[in-house]
């Protein structure tokens, strides 16, 4: 899709040396930085991304794993 828009001249000129300096085009420059933002700033993304992992592993769980987190918690202070 295209698209138009304004950004400071500085920006510009900072991803144009990128795109010159990695041999990436400026579309795909503004793409990824543009796609490195939305997914910084969609922490729902990520919780649902672990949710599917974690029911993915299911509840099988490590004994010795469950028995050293018990141990930890019961020397801990609250």
């Amino acid at each position: 899709m295209k698209t138009a828009v304004s950004i400071p001249d500085q920006v510009f000129e900072q991803a144009e040396r990128l795109a010159r300096r990695t041999r990436k085009s400026r579309s795909h420059v503004f793409s990824s930085a543009l796609r490195e933002y939305v997914a910084r700033h969609s922490p729902d993304d990520v919780t649902e991304a672990m949710d599917r992992v974690c029911e993915h592993v299911g509840e099988q769980g490590d004994l010795f794993v469950a028995r050293a987190a018990r141990q930890t918690l019961e020397h801990s202070e609250w």
